[in-house]
């Protein structure tokens, strides 16, 4: 089965330079700054392994409570080297599944990140392949 990922083409030489303004707090307000800080370039921030950095829109809700909603798009880095506690997208079977990585010992388990949601716990026979370590999430509000 194919991954349904989409190529993110990230060129030397073709920044997205966007304007970063300081950090605004989340708690109480504070007065607002009025200058520009710095410009970033948004690919460069998000992938670090061009050739090996995949975007992925996800389906469902299993990993909600670690931030990662229906119809967010994850962007994958396939050379990262999945340990436990990351977040990584996973064949099980042929099926692809966004989940956390679990491993202690021989033990190797994928948890979801929201408690209406089954562990995957392999049992003889069962395949798992890490196809990628998720590094961001991209999310798009409704406007």
């Amino acid at each position: 089965m194919q991954a349904p990922t989409i190529p993110l083409k990230v060129l030397p030489g073709d920044p997205l330079p966007l304007p970063m303004f300081s950090s605004v707090p989340a708690g109480f307000p504070s007065p607002a700054d009025d200058f520009l800080h710095k410009h970033i370039d948004i690919g460069a921030e998000l992938v670090k392994h061009p050739q090996a950095t995949y975007l992925l829109r996800i389906a469902g809700t299993s990993m909600r409570d670690a931030g990662i909603f229906d119809g967010d798009i994850v962007v994958i880095d396939k050379a990262v080297e999945p340990k436990h506690g990351h977040i990584v997208i996973a064949v099980v079977d042929g099926e692809f599944t966004c989940k956390q990585l679990f491993r202690k010992g021989s033990l190797t388990k994928l948890l979801p990140a929201n408690p209406d949601y089954p562990e995957i716990i392999f049992s003889d026979g069962q395949t798992l392949e890490v196809w990628g370590v998720v590094t961001s999430t991209i999310k798009q509000f409704q406007v």
